[in-house]
This record gives C-alpha cells, sequence and structure tokens, in this order.
C-alpha cells in the first residue's frame, strides 16, 4: 500500500471512531417541559431565558394559546430556546369521540390549528388525545369516530410537515400497546404515531414492554413517574405523588431507557409534572437527567 493509502486508511478509520464516538455521547433525551409548569418569569422571554440557564432545550406550548406568538418568537430566536410541539388543548371539550357532529366538528377545528401554530413555531408535534370513553361513549365508536375525524386532519398535517401524536391519558381508550399499535398502524401513514408518556402507562402494564411494542412508533415521550405502593396507600390519583426517579417508582427507568435503547429513539422527553418556580424546575431537570442515565 502507498503511503498515500495508509493515510487513507488511517483517517477513515479515524472518522469512524469519530463518528461512533460522537454517536454514543449523543444524549438520550433533549429536556423540555410543558409551558403550564413555569411559575417564574413576568415575560415569555423572562421564562425562555430560566429555562435556558436551568439545562432545558426546548418548552411545548398549548393551543389555542393566549401568548402572543410575534414573543414566542423573538423569545426563541434570543434564548435559542426550541419549540418541539405544541399539546393540542380542546381534546377533552371538544373530544373527536363525541356523539354530537358538530363538537366532533370543532375537536377537528383545533387540531388544525394545533397544526398550524405548530408549524409557526418551529415544532414537529401536535399532541392529541383521540377520544375518550365516558358519557355513554364505547370503545368501538370512540375508535370509529375518532378514526374518521383524524383521517380528515392528515392531509393537513402532511401539508406542514407535522405530525400528530397519539397519547393515553387515562381516558379509557387504548390501554394495550397493541391496541396502540393497532390504532397508529390503522392509518398507513407516516404522519401519526405515538407519545409515550411514562407515568399514565404504569396503570395498564409494564413500560419496557409498550415501549418494545410500539417500537418507532414512539415519536415523543411525557416524563412523569407513577408509584403502585402510594396508589395502593392513598387510591389511584395518589401514584402521581411519586417525584420523578424517586424509590417508590414504578416506572422501571433502567428497563424503560434500554428499550428505548433497543428501538432506537432518540429525542424529546418533556416532563409533565406539577411545575413551580425555579429551585423547583432546576429539582425536575436534575430528575430527568437522572433517569435518562440509567
Amino acid at each position: 500500500m502507498t503511503a498515500l493509502g495508509v493515510l487513507g486508511s488511517s483517517l477513515g478509520r479515524g472518522m469512524e471512531m469519530a463518528s461512533s464516538e460522537f454517536v454514543r455521547r449523543e444524549p438520550r433525551l433533549k429536556k423540555s417541559l410543558k409551558i403550564g409548569m413555569v411559575k417564574v418569569g413576568d415575560s415569555i422571554l423572562e421564562k425562555f431565558q430560566i429555562l435556558k440557564e436551568l439545562g432545558y432545550d426546548g418548552v411545548e406550548l398549548d393551543s389555542p394559546s393566549s401568548l402572543d406568538w410575534r414573543e414566542v418568537l423573538r423569545a426563541k430566536a434570543q434564548t435559542g430556546l426550541e419549540i418541539p410541539g405544541v399539546v393540542c388543548s380542546t381534546h377533552w371539550g371538544k373530544p373527536l369521540s363525541s356523539p354530537d357532529e358538530k363538537v366532533r366538528r370543532e375537536g377537528i377545528e383545533g387540531i388544525e390549528t394545533a397544526l398550524r401554530d405548530c408549524c409557526l413555531y418551529g415544532g414537529t408535534t401536535v399532541l392529541v388525545v383521540p377520544g375518550v370513553c365516558k358519557d355513554g361513549v364505547s370503545y368501538e365508536q370512540a375508535w370509529e369516530r375518532s378514526t374518521a375525524a383524524l383521517t380528515e386532519v392528515l392531509p393537513l398535517a402532511e401539508e406542514l410537515g407535522i405530525r400528530i401524536a397519539f397519547e393515553n391519558v387515562w381516558n379509557d381508550f387504548i390501554t394495550d400497546a397493541d391496541e396502540a399499535v393497532r390504532y397508529v398502524d390503522q392509518f398507513e401513514s407516516p404522519w401519526v404515531g405515538w407519545y409515550f408518556d411514562v407515568g399514565n402507562i404504569v396503570r395498564y402494564g409494564r413500560p419496557p414492554e409498550w415501549v418494545k411494542k410500539l417500537g418507532t412508533r414512539t415519536i415523543k415521550l411525557d416524563i412523569k413517574d407513577y408509584s403502585r405502593a402510594l396508589m395502593e396507600k392513598d387510591g389511584v390519583w395518589a401514584g402521581f405523588r411519586c417525584k420523578i426517579g424517586s424509590e417508590d417508582s414504578s416506572a422501571e427507568w433502567a428497563a424503560t431507557m434500554q428499550a428505548l435503547d433497543e428501538v432506537g429513539y432518540r429525542g424529546w422527553g418533556s416532563a409533565e409534572v406539577s411545575g413551580g418556580e425555579r429551585e423547583r424546575l432546576a429539582d425536575i431537570a436534575r430528575r430527568m437527567d437522572d433517569v435518562a442515565s440509567r
């Protein structure tokens, strides 16, 4: 081999090692949280600055919102804090599973607004609760009605380049991992996926098992915890009093993170817990770093 060949071979191996090292060091999660958790800062710019100082990479907004979009974009530009997505907040009052066609139409319009807001802010996903089984709405009805409604908004999602991410929020709909897979796959579209909430899923099974079954369908994560011990002691909602990664956690963080590694997940993890001022937000950031390193 010529000297040039040896040099080229060495450089090639060096680049491969550097590339491998870069991938290895890439953080498992980019830290985000919901804007409603931020109880400090008098302006959106000040809130963004504080979050950046505390080590957050982004913040998710609600849609619709009373925030001035111009102020939001200025704060984003000045701080470098990203807006990975928005939460469509109309899904409880205007569920896609409603027996009332007018309510379903308002729910569709809410998602369309959220898609446009997300595009404006430079995000990539809109979190949507697809259906709610209550007030006489059956599982089958929620499935059929929400599927029809979401099929209607998919062309806009594709046009804007924004993905719709479904989440289970104890709405008695899609409480099984296999059903979650079937629900996503029925659309046969890359513009839908799953927003996996680690704490919410503890009620229905083991988070690592859900992660493995969902595979690459998971496009975002909500980071919260849940304790079965607290649930058994003080009732079902008490389980959410568990702090992220604490000793009484039932989220199996090490196994859950390993499962996320196995399915190739690298992306956003957004805290969704009770918020507060600077000290509380700093503690949440530290806890997120802790569970991400397990």
